[in-house]
Parts: structure tokens; C-alpha cells; sequence
């Protein structure tokens, strides 16, 4: 199982996620267990790829999830560490997921939080390599974009057969209420993603504590888990990383 860093930008700054209440979010001022500058994305970065060996980077630019225009200046300098870089920025059309390849995402994600529609989401994916969709849930529940044609009542089962139909290369799967909590993963979701979409990658995130997390998502059919506080406060070290690496699929 690939291990991926997440980055969540503010107003240009890297900031810790809990719970998704955006609006409260803090700047990180650790990693690994050891400070960095306030907010320094580039530092945080460079922890995770240099010090911990993450597999990839993920990149979410919250202010375009939010509604402001994306900035891909930060992601340019991200796509630079080396690592694949996984990316959501509120990517509703083929010349945003075009931009964010130029910019040197690896994964453009399509994020059910602020899909317009099914037919955005099959345009982007007949257009554009590694195409990732986002099965945002809070609570379980799917999170669908206020004023979109997605129907709210569309299950997780729905919303993935959609994504398969429409060409989604990989579905990445994150429930919101656990982000930052340590409340521990869904591997429950995972498993479920996992039988309806047996050949897909699958990656998952939210509330991961330790190294038994990461054994629980790789026997639920994990490909791939997103981290963040875990690797913040230093409970996950670069040898539970490279360990994660050698967990069997299920």
C-alpha cells in the first residue's frame, strides 16, 4: 500500500484539517514530530518526500473548493518534489484538469463536493489522463455541490458505478468528519469501494492513528492512504511508511 502526504492550502499556506470546518483551520507548524515555519508548504513538503519517502503528494487548494477562483502557482512548486502529485481544485471542466496537468499533476481529481454534474464528470475523463473522482462523504453521508444535477439522494454504490461508467481511473475516497481526529479510518467505505470497483485504485483518508490503521485500509482493498496529523505529530515514522509498502492487499 503507497503511503501519499497531504497539503491542504489556505490563502496560500499549508493548514491542518480537522473535521472539515474550513474556517478553522491552523496553519501546520510540525512535522514529523519537529517544527517548521507556520503554514511553509514547502517545508512540509519537503518532510514528507526527503525525511518520511512518502509515495506521492496530495494537494488540496481549499480556497477554490470554497468557491475562489484556483491557484496553481503553489501546486508548480509542490509538482517539483519529485513525487506523483495527486490534486484537488475544484476541477469542474476539461481546461482546469488540462491546466493542472500542465502544472505537473499526476492525478487531476474530480471531487463529488463541487461536481456540477455526471456529464462534467464524463467530459473530463474522455479528455484527460489519470483522471481520480472524490467520494466526498461526512458522516457517511455524500457530499454534493449546492445548485448541481447530481441527485443528493444517489448512494455511494450509485455515485460509484457513475464514476466507473464515466472513466474515472481511480476513486478517492475521504470522510470529511474524521479528517484530523484520530477517530480512526472507514475501512468499512474501503471495503465497500472496493467490491464495486475490484480494479480500480482505490485510496482512502480520514482519521488514521497508527500502523494498525494502515493494516486495517490494506486488508479492506486500500491501494493507497492519504496522511496528514499522523505524520504531523510524528505517531506514523518513516519506517511504519516503508513497512505499509509490504502490506498485502486484500
Amino acid at each position: 500500500m503507497q503511503t501519499i502526504g497531504v497539503i491542504d492550502l489556505r490563502r496560500g499556506r499549508a493548514v491542518h484539517a480537522v473535521a472539515g470546518a474550513r474556517d478553522r483551520y491552523a496553519p501546520v507548524t510540525m512535522v514529523a514530530g519537529r517544527p517548521i515555519p507556520p503554514g511553509d508548504a514547502r517545508a512540509l513538503a519537503g518532510v514528507y518526500v526527503e525525511d518520511l519517502e512518502v509515495d506521492a503528494l496530495y494537494v488540496a487548494d481549499l480556497d477554490a473548493i470554497l468557491g475562489a477562483a484556483p491557484n496553481l502557482a503553489p501546486v508548480r512548486a509542490l509538482a517539483a518534489s519529485g513525487v506523483p502529485l495527486w490534486y484537488d481544485g475544484a476541477i469542474t471542466s476539461v481546461e482546469q484538469a488540462r491546466q493542472a496537468h500542465a502544472a505537473g499533476v499526476h492525478h487531476p481529481i474530480v471531487a463529488l463536493e463541487t461536481l456540477p454534474s455526471y456529464e462534467r464528470l464524463d467530459a473530463i475523463c474522455q479528455a484527460v489522463e489519470r483522471v481520480a473522482f472524490g467520494l466526498d462523504l461526512r458522516d457517511g453521508r455524500p457530499i454534493v455541490r449546492t445548485g448541481g444535477t447530481v441527485p443528493e439522494l444517489d448512494g455511494v454504490d450509485t455515485l460509484l458505478a457513475r464514476a466507473l461508467q464515466a472513466g474515472a481511473r481511480a476513486v478517492v475516497a475521504v470522510d470529511l468528519a474524521r479528517v484530523g481526529t484520530a477517530a480512526g479510518p472507514d475501512d468499512a467505505l474501503v471495503a465497500r469501494v472496493r467490491a464495486g470497483a475490484p480494479q480500480t485504485t482505490i485510496v482512502a483518508g480520514g482519521g488514521v492513528r497508527d500502523s494498525r490503521d494502515l493494516a486495517r485500509l490494506a486488508a479492506a482493498g486500500c491501494d493507497a492512504v492519504l496522511l496528514a496529523t499522523a505524520l504531523h505529530d510524528g505517531r506514523l515514522t518513516r519506517e511504519d511508511l516503508t513497512a505499509a509498502r509490504r502490506l498485502p492487499l486484500h
